[in-house]
């Protein structure tokens, strides 16, 4: 059985760690695409508590739109919607890699900050338009 440590005769290279790699935009791009996908779990319960307290009659949905009205339930729901378009733009950026194209390392940058300035923009579109609707 190979042991885990190189042997004194023989350099091997070490394989480098956070401390040497710089965070480049598609790395951190990545770990949020992850993080945003386990927050979609919490924010699709949270859409089915309210429909189903809309279905429960009305106390049940006066309780659960008092809930969202809050400012917390208001910051979850704008974080939700954040992180809604943020994974589907993420999705679209490597719908684009699975075709092969947007490799090159100009285009990766461009791919990645074009999917959190979107996500940005189109959450706050959204919320624009239903605080002024």
């Amino acid at each position: 059985m190979a042991s885990a440590k190189p042997s004194a005769g023989s350099p091997r290279p070490v394989s480098p760690h956070l401390q040497i790699y710089s965070p480049l935009i598609n790395m951190m791009m990545s770990i949020v695409h992850r993080i945003t996908g386990v927050a979609l779990y919490g924010g699709t319960l949270l859409l089915a508590f309210y429909l189903v307290s809309a279905a429960s009659g009305p106390e049940a949905f006066a309780y659960a739109s008092w809930l969202f009205s809050t400012p917390i339930g208001l910051f979850i729901l704008f974080g939700y919607t954040w992180v809604l378009f943020h994974h589907m733009l993420g999705g679209v950026r490597h719908m684009i890699w699975d075709t092969g194209r947007g490799f090159d390392l100009a285009t990766v940058d461009q791919l990645c900050w074009g999917s959190l300035i979107g996500s940005i923009t189109l959450t706050i579109l959204v919320w624009a338009v239903a605080i002024l609707a």
